[in-house]
């Protein structure tokens, strides 16, 4: 069963911002209700927490994040240790260039999840073959294009008018008439936007 994805940006005391143009809004549960859900939500303190704890709630706050199961989460933390660099730094960035990220951070989808559906649906070209696998790992020089039989249906109706004050990060560039994205660089932490502690997800993790 799903959580509702504002009470998990509550529960976690921080604006994840997963539902897309409404967490950036007043309407967001985070600035109508900043305090934990549930009955007594409102009348409970954040008191202090332990290592473990601290720890756990930053895993929770990327996880969440980029909507993974824990399975798909460790598997990330194993290949980014493995890999040469800091593990933190390798772990963004290889969330990062997920195919479902990148076509959130190309502007063609107000959240992840809903990138993610789209994806699934088939709605999406990579190096001019479909695509449906959400957690594809794309590499710089691929382009990523909105099919042409998707475009006129409702979900992109108005895409256009919406990209013309989109910028995309420095990493991606972005045809807007053309409907497609690519590839340029690697995403760097500083433009990612993440504001937890990723020395404190691997500690949990190394334990």
């Amino acid at each position: 069963m799903k959580k509702p994805k504002e009470k998990i940006s509550r529960r976690i005391g921080e604006n994840l911002f997963l539902k897309g143009e409404r967490s950036f809004s007043q309407k967001s549960a985070m600035i109508r209700k900043p305090y934990p859900p549930g009955q007594h939500g409102q009348k409970r303190k954040r008191g202090a927490v332990s290592e473990f704890g601290r720890q756990l709630v930053e895993k929770q706050k990327l996880k969440f994040m980029y909507g993974l199961r824990d399975r798909q989460f460790k598997r990330y933390i194993k290949e980014s240790t493995a890999a040469k660099g800091e593990t933190g730094d390798n772990l963004l960035r290889k969330l990062e260039m997920r195919l479902d990220n990148v076509i959130y951070r190309l502007g063609f989808a107000f959240s992840r999840s809903i990138a993610r559906q789209l994806v699934g649906h088939g709605h999406f070209t990579l190096n001019g073959k479909r695509v449906t696998l959400p957690s594809q790992e794309v590499k710089i020089g691929n382009l990523i294009k909105i099919r042409p039989a998707s475009e006129t249906k409702q979900m992109f109706s108005d895409i256009k008018t919406v990209l013309k004050k989109y910028k995309t990060p420095s990493w991606l560039s972005l045809d807007k008439d053309k409907l497609e994205g690519k590839i340029i660089g690697r995403p760097e932490k500083e433009e990612i936007g993440f504001s937890g502690n990723l020395s404190a997800i691997v500690e949990y993790y190394s334990r």
